[in-house]
């Protein structure tokens, strides 16, 4: 297994993997909603406000994730962790834990401060995201399950409180995904 970090050339790949995998865990709907979100990301990523990191077997990519950043008016590096996909061939095998690790230190390595995601407490809870209250960190738009809001630090220190809402990237602008 092969860990990188991905750019727009690879926007295809990326998409055919995200619709695929959620097709498969939550039916045609779900998967062409988040292969469109992750190919409008994919088409934007700089590598500063949008990284994407891919694992591969044999040249074939089988996870990927997203990292967009959070703005807020005081100057910290907020990261949010989503969407994630690993085929389904390759579940279970650790490869969604190993990526997330590498993706979460490679924000280490860029000064980040802190990790968020949105999604399931069981398995985020493997790579150190722990449940987070909103009165810590806000979501960019209205949570339609809260108990998902999930964060971590990534200098050791406590998470700082942040009293504003946040305003993510324009492709996750959009209440459907939260």
């Amino acid at each position: 297994m092969i860990h990188r970090i991905l750019d727009k050339s690879k926007q295809k790949e990326i998409e055919e993997l995200f619709t695929s995998v959620f097709t498969s865990s939550e039916g045609e709907k779900e998967g062409k909603l988040i292969g469109d979100l992750s190919s409008h990301l994919a088409s934007n990523i700089d590598n500063n406000e949008i990284i994407c990191l891919g694992v591969y077997q044999n040249e074939k990519l089988v996870g990927s994730i997203f990292f967009t950043r959070l703005q807020f008016s005081k100057p910290i590096q907020v990261y949010m962790l989503a969407p994630v996909a690993v085929n389904a061939e390759y579940q279970g095998k650790g490869i969604g834990q190993s990526l997330i690790n590498y993706g979460l230190n490679e924000l280490r390595r860029r000064s980040a401060n802190v990790a968020v995601t949105y999604g399931d407490p069981s398995f985020y809870s493997k790579v150190g995201f722990q449940v987070l209250s909103e009165k810590v960190i806000q979501a960019p738009l209205k949570l339609s399950m809260p108990f998902g809001w999930l964060g971590q630090s990534l200098t050791g220190e406590p998470i700082p409180t942040i009293n504003e809402r946040p305003v993510c990237v324009k492709e996750f602008n959009d209440p459907v995904y939260w």
